[in-house]
């Protein structure tokens, strides 16, 4: 498999804060790659940078052969191929369920109506939510909200997508609904980059996992190496706090 997508030596400060310290990584077609570390550390940061919504300071952030500058207008179509799903849903109050999940197609692609509300209503249909097409968000739980950005993500048919904590907002009991989704990508070999804190998970879903700490990565290892015996003590530490 050919890396899809490939980041190095980032660098991204604010201000005299330097939240990401020479990152290098590359992530093949297909892979599952899930990044946990502590608060603060810097994971989201660094799906942002991926998606060029920050400006970073020093290195490349390669799409293909491709690289994405947040200052190059370009970018935009780069970002087509990047979906990202945010812990805050964002999506339109004032719009149904099935115009929040066509309303990018129709207006970025330029999509026929009828041909992107079928694939909705697909997508709606593989994550239990068709029923709910004609509803606003408003009416939804965290969870159903949650699937219904999913669905506006891949409408968009993203080579890539970047998941940021996306069950950071929800009640337990809701979980679940949302992990399932992401499990069933990762079974279609979606290539994706998971933020999560959800250790179960991350060991149930990941080709690879990695550890962020200090804006640094710390580990970089197959789920079972990770998981079972990390390298590093800091890595040892941080996973003690968990049951998994």
């Amino acid at each position: 498999m050919s890396d899809l997508l490939r980041v190095e030596h980032l660098k991204k400060s604010f201000d005299d804060f330097t939240v990401l310290d020479d990152i290098n990584l590359s992530v093949k077609q297909g892979e599952a790659v899930v990044i946990v570390g502590p608060s603060g550390c810097g994971k989201s940061t660094f799906l942002r940078c991926i998606n060029g919504l920050e400006e970073i300071q020093e290195g490349r952030v390669w799409l293909d052969d491709e690289v994405i500058n947040p200052t190059d207008r370009g970018t935009m179509k780069h970002r087509e191929r990047i979906g990202m799903v945010f812990q805050s849903y964002d999506l339109f109050p004032h719009k149904t369920i099935l115009e929040n999940a066509t309303l990018a197609p129709l207006k970025v692609l330029k999509r026929k109506k009828a041909e992107a509300e079928a694939e909705a209503l697909e997508l709606l249909d593989r994550v239990g939510l068709a029923s709910r097409k004609d509803s606003y968000p408003r009416m939804l739980s965290g969870g159903q909200k949650q699937r219904v950005a999913i669905v506006r993500a891949l409408m968009m048919h993203p080579e890539i997508l970047l998941f940021d904590e996306v069950t950071a907002a929800l009640d337990p009991e809701m979980v679940r609904e949302v992990l399932d989704v992401i499990l069933d990508l990762a079974k279609q070999k979606r290539t994706m980059l998971i933020v999560t804190h959800e250790m179960a998970f991350a060991k149930a879903i990941a080709d690879r996992v990695i550890f962020l700490d200090g804006g640094q990565v710390i580990e970089d290892a197959g789920p079972k190496q990770f998981f079972e015996s990390p390298r590093t003590e800091r890595a040892r530490k941080f996973l003690s706090t968990f049951e998994y």
